[in-house]
């Protein structure tokens, strides 16, 4: 439980690293997420930040309002894509930078339940998320276009109060009105440069009082719980959330069917899903609705490519998997054709590429595998241990995954295995031979 009293930043921390494993249990298991951007922007169909790039007067960009109008049950339609992903948890832009609330807000009278379609989204939102058991996060900005003294904060003290005042109030009725919710997802933190600017120090521990669960990210200009590298599925040495676009243009919607080429298939998204499940991230994969607040045709079939998959190979993704070890983390027990995850005492072989010959060969391992079987359906493979390799033999001419053509390959050790990259080839090891007479 947080205390009321304001604690300095260095026992703040503190006592963030001492609940951090509880709180985080959950996301560090769950891997895969579903981002939500959605707001006045989607009607407008040219991009999320359209109001800054097009130089659109506040008094042109406020008639979106009006015609803003998602259709009954749009939220639900979301979760319920996001549930057969596989995915385990979603956040909604609640309120993005154009700063138009989607929910009744007594701070913001520029909201959803004013204009448009006079109904609370964010309550649709909650409400669906609980249906689907989906973890719940908001999104929310700092930076906001719409209020007079979002760039006045900067400068001018008073402003400065009054916009973070406004901030707070904000974030206070999300935090109050809707239960528990699990994550507080910040983003954009200009024109102010540092968390003392933002008073993030104290909002957070605020914020943290009305929700002791709750999970914050690192845009609030504080490390908090988890870091967000954006369009970069990119480790970090600490928990970390890769936030990805579903086609590389735009977060918001953009027209469907142009923007189709440009969309990750069901094997991009995967590949994604491995290198976090590998390297202790989660993905975060956004959906930007269309102005009625459906699905666009672009995420369907992938995603239920995925959540297909899903079923079949979970143990290589969810759980408690280890960080890949060692200078070159994308490495972590596979080869040229495979990448691998790992909760420990198994090996999940992710294989891309299939070997048409029937054998491929695994380097560096130096204990041998009890196991070799698909994950799908626990099918054994013949192996041999020779030296530092595992040799699978008789192996079927064709990937057996009918789903997406990836099939993983799971390896049961008895503790964890003693591997190396390269262990025959000492040039990559500074020229220390660790094969030693082992080898064959």
């Amino acid at each position: 439980m947080f205390m009321k009293t304001i604690l300095s930043k260095r026992d703040y921390e503190n006592q963030l690293a001492q609940s951090r494993d509880r709180r985080m249990k959950w996301w560090r298991e769950a891997r895969f997420g579903m981002f939500i951007h959605y707001g006045l922007y989607s009607q407008y169909e040219h991009h999320e930040w359209a109001m800054v790039y097009e130089n659109i007067p506040v008094e042109e960009y406020e008639k979106l309002a009006n015609d803003f109008n998602p259709k009954p049950g749009a939220p639900r339609e979301w979760a319920a894509l996001a549930k057969k992903a596989g995915m385990k948890y979603m956040v909604m832009t609640t309120r993005h930078h154009e700063g138009f609330s989607l929910w009744d807000s007594k701070a913001n009278p520029y909201n959803s339940v004013n204009y448009g379609p006079k109904r609370d989204i964010v309550r649709e939102f909650v409400d669906a998320c609980r249906e689907f058991d989906l973890k719940i996060g908001f999104y929310t900005s700092l930076m906001d276009w719409h209020h007079p003294d979002s760039w006045r904060c900067a400068f001018d003290t008073q402003a400065r109060a009054r916009f973070l005042e406004y901030i707070e109030a904000l974030n206070t009725e999300l935090l109050t009105n809707y239960g528990k919710i699990d994550i507080l997802w910040y983003d954009v933190s200009q024109p102010m440069t540092s968390w003392e600017g933002w008073d993030s120090l104290e909002r957070n521990q605020r914020m943290r009082a009305l929700q002791p669960d709750i999970i914050i990210n690192d845009r609030s200009r504080l490390d908090e719980d988890f870091g967000t590298p954006e369009e970069s599925v990119r480790a970090e040495d600490r928990d970390w959330e890769a936030c990805m676009t579903f086609n590389g243009l735009s977060w918001g919607y953009l027209d469907e069917d142009q923007v189709g080429p440009y969309s990750y298939n069901a094997q991009r998204i995967i590949r994604m899903l491995q290198t976090c499940a590998s390297q202790g991230g989660n993905l975060l994969l956004n959906v930007g609705p269309k102005p009625d607040g459906s699905v666009p045709k672009e995420a369907f079939e992938p995603l239920e490519t995925v959540g297909e998959w899903l079923e079949e190979n979970a143990a290589a993704v969810y759980g408690s998997l280890l960080k890949a070890q060692g200078e070159d983390r994308s490495w972590f027990g596979g080869n040229g054709l495979t990448s691998a995850s790992s909760d420990g005492k198994s090996v999940f072989l992710w294989t891309w590429v299939w070997p048409k010959s029937g054998q491929m060969c695994l380097g560096g391992y130096m204990t041998a595998p009890k196991a070799v079987y698909l994950l799908k359906d626990k099918t054994p493979i013949e192996f041999e241990h020779k030296g530092h390799r595992i040799i699978l033999k008789n192996m079927p001419k064709e990937s057996p995954d009918k789903i997406a053509g990836i099939t993983v390959i799971a390896m049961d050790f008895d503790e964890r295995p003693k591997q190396m990259f390269a262990s025959y080839y000492p040039q990559l090891h500074g020229g220390y031979d660790i094969a030693g007479d082992n080898k064959i």
